[in-house]
């Protein structure tokens, strides 16, 4: 009898050693994956051409292909480069050059918010993925993105967005405007300020009355020029 108590003992001391280890790797896995949630990251840099920075500061920290990207930050690109990113594994960003993008807020599978502060850029998430919301923020404008590929930026004296497939909704001026797959449309400011600005109205504030035209369908050879814009044939 003494032997079988003592060989009970034994096997509950064993299995509370494997219940305490259990709980610390479980524990250490947690606080990996909440290390992890915490540090930020929501994607990386693929690939740039010429020069690409996150402005850090007071100054700028280059980029390579491979560093991470965090909530929060600016990423610009310089003269005659380009850049392409990757956010929450599925979404790629193409920028054009001297093109700054601020990551606002993003959450893989769920979306986010963008800022287009200047230049040109191609947002691409491939057909059949779950949608996501996501808000691009610009000088003429919100665009609202359900999970799409579109351009957006200068092209022909205008500001313009381009639907490649999916759909994107543009909103300016009060006014909004949807655009379907192989539609596009331009955002021009007013030629002259109303007499409420006066005649020294900058063009950010002009660029708020700027009202998105009508959706018209893009010919192939304005849809080239808007992505060799970006680097893309």
């Amino acid at each position: 009898m003494h032997m079988q108590s003592l060989s009970k003992r034994a096997d509950k001391n064993a299995i509370s050693r494997r219940a305490l280890l259990g709980g610390v790797v479980s524990s250490a896995v947690l606080m990996s994956i909440r290390s992890s949630e915490a540090s930020g990251d929501l994607g990386f840099v693929v690939q740039v051409r010429g020069l690409l920075s996150r402005s850090a500061g007071d100054g700028h920290q280059r980029l390579e292909s491979g560093n991470p990207l965090l909530d929060g930050d600016l990423v610009s690109t310089g003269e005659e480069s380009s850049a392409e990113l990757k956010l929450g594994g599925d979404t790629r960003i193409l920028l054009g050059p001297q093109t700054s993008l601020f990551i606002d807020s993003f959450i893989a599978g769920q979306g986010g918010v963008l800022e287009l502060a200047s230049g040109q850029m191609i947002f691409d998430r491939p057909e059949g993925l779950p949608k996501i919301d996501v808000s691009v923020r610009t000088a003429f404008g919100m665009i609202g993105v359900r999970g799409t590929k579109f351009f957006a930026g200068p092209n022909r004296g205008a500001f313009s967005v381009f639907v490649e497939h999916g759909k994107v909704e543009v909103t300016n001026a009060g006014v909004s405007r949807r655009l379907l797959r192989g539609q596009g449309l331009d955002i021009r400011p007013p030629e002259s300020a109303p007499r409420s600005l006066g005649k020294e109205a900058t063009m950010a504030e002009l660029s708020r009355l700027a009202v998105p035209s009508i959706p018209q369908d893009w010919e192939q050879s304005r849809i080239a020029e808007a992505y060799s814009s970006i680097g893309l044939e």
